[in-house]
């Protein structure tokens, strides 16, 4: 059974990645209308990716005996001056959601709430994952930054990620 400052931390890690997945899609809109189809591709894989997020803390709320309280998803930013910008604006995000992790963890850890440790400790190794990927694509977009010919062969090879649902852990 979660108690209700676990429950309370974990609705609110619900709407982050739900807020995640909002804004991302916002960056979708954007690529679209900038005409970078492989670009916007990219981030509806990641909106997969942070709906995915959000519904499975959604389902483990459930499990652990809580109640699933969903709030208001704030409006996201819909505009940016380039692609760098918009990907800077991802890792940017993506290290809120490294710290606001990190701190459930320790909650977790201060309630000895030992399952919910072992399960949050998939969010903490993700967030590496999820920091990384946007870092590396920040890296390359500042390498083509002058060069528009460059800038589409790099949307054409962002267009190529599509989103897999991990596994189940009992499968792994």
């Amino acid at each position: 059974m979660l108690n209700d400052r676990m429950q309370q931390l974990m609705n609110e890690r619900v709407n982050m990645e739900f807020y995640a997945a909002y804004l991302y899609l916002s960056m979708v809109a954007y690529f679209e209308s900038e005409n970078l189809p492989g670009m916007a591709s990219w981030m509806r894989s990641q909106v997969q990716e942070e709906l995915f997020h959000g519904m499975k803390m959604f389902d483990y709320i459930n499990e652990r005996g809580g109640r699933v309280a969903l709030a208001q998803i704030d409006t996201p930013i819909a505009e940016w001056d380039s692609a760098l910008d918009v990907f800077r604006a991802g890792f940017e995000h993506e290290l809120k959601v490294t710290a606001a992790y990190n701190e459930i963890l320790s909650a977790a850890r201060e309630e000895r709430d030992h399952a919910s440790e072992i399960f949050l400790q998939w969010y903490v190794t993700e967030q590496v994952e999820e920091e990384s990927n946007f870092d590396a694509i920040i890296h390359q977009l500042e390498r083509i930054v002058d060069s528009s010919n460059a800038l589409l062969m790099f949307d054409r090879e962002m267009g190529q990620r599509v989103f897999t649902p991990p596994a189940a852990e009992s499968e792994a």
